[in-house]
């Protein structure tokens, strides 16, 4: 019973270690996504960017978590309280947890003992994510509800119907992956794709539909529709200042790294890549592999932002209603084909 409960007790300590080290992972990329934003920005449009705080301005993230915390912290009177309280925290906190069931790597070997670079083998590992995901939209519906303010509301039902309308096809490209592999278990679909045997040959127009829906889902240009400023002032956060605009801001790049991720996850092979053993440098290097591939696509988000403008509303729900919806229809009755013609 004593050793039983120690093992128990042992394994529960490398999760919560784990969780730890992902969080901070997490939050770390998402702080500097804030940075290389703002660098990249400078890059396209032939400016200097972020370089007064520290070498190259590697500190400007934490200056602005500093000036964050410092702000003055209002709320507006007419605001319902409790909610305004509780959006931009449960926002964060949906963002946060999707990242459990993303496969880092196989194992990490640590002072000779395996660690599972995966917080939770979810055999339905692809249908949490997009369980958690759909909840995020009640952070930006109740926060811009409870504001008490027009533009904010304005901006909440933008974000509601976009993310609606967007999470439709994206689940439909998702089940084109689902009937290619056979498995809901992000796990076991990038175990499946060793080598160069990467979903994305499978699936181009799936990939395509994912790409565009995650843009959208993550609010980004030129899919920014809840936040445009020119219309809406700042969108359904406008009444909202201190760490808890910060938690929506952050709460966003989050967001975007978690999408990354899963791109990479679904169709690019996760941590395999060509002639690199996963397991190598003591099982470092399947980390390596994902974390580059995110950054790649995290690069790539911010690129169209600064390149694309953005849509009219009316050509943003067209898009999701009259073409994505359509094309990833007739990608999972292919992919369905072609999976029925090929196994037999």
């Amino acid at each position: 019973m004593t050793a039983l409960l120690l093992i128990t007790l042992a394994l529960l300590t490398e999760k919560i270690i784990l969780i730890l080290v992902l969080f901070g992972l997490t939050l770390g990329v998402a702080a500097y996504s804030t940075y290389g934003e703002r660098k990249v920005a400078a890059f396209l449009q032939d400016r200097l960017g972020p370089n007064r705080a520290g070498p190259f301005g590697l500190l400007q993230p934490l200056v602005d978590g500093a000036k964050m915390f410092t702000k003055e912290d209002f709320m507006p009177n007419a605001a319902e309280r409790w909610l305004y309280i509780l959006a931009p925290g449960a926002f964060m906190f949906v963002a946060l947890m999707t990242s459990a069931v993303i496969p880092w790597g196989t194992q990490l070997t640590l002072f000779g003992t395996p660690v599972d670079l995966q917080v939770a083998d979810l055999n339905i590992g692809i249908l949490y994510i997009m369980g958690f995901t759909s909840l995020g939209v009640y952070g930006i519906m109740v926060g811009g509800w409870a504001s008490n303010n027009k533009y904010s509301l304005y901006g909440a039902i933008r974000a509601s119907a976009q993310m609606v309308s967007y999470e439709l096809a994206m689940g439909l490209a998702i089940i084109a992956v689902v009937m290619l592999t056979g498995t809901l278990s992000l796990k076991e679909m990038a175990a499946q794709q060793a080598g160069f045997n990467w979903n994305i040959w499978y699936q181009p127009l799936g990939f395509l539909i994912f790409f565009v829906c995650s843009l959208a889902e993550c609010n980004r240009a030129p899919f920014d529709m809840a936040e445009c400023e020119t219309e809406l002032i700042g969108g359904y956060h406008t009444e909202y200042s201190s760490m808890k605009l910060g938690f929506y801001l952050f709460a966003e790049y989050i967001n975007m790294f978690i999408s990354c991720a899963v791109i990479s996850t679904l169709y690019f092979g996760g941590y395999n890549f060509p002639g690199i053993d996963p397991g190598w440098l003591g099982g470092l290097m399947g980390p390596i592999v994902l974390l580059a591939k995110t950054f790649f696509f995290i690069f790539v988000f911010m690129w169209i932002r600064w390149t694309i403008p953005r849509f009219r509303y009316d050509q943003l729900m067209r898009l999701g209603w009259k073409s994505l919806i359509p094309l990833a229809i007739l990608n999972m009755v292919l992919t369905g084909a072609g999976v029925l013609l090929f196994s037999n």
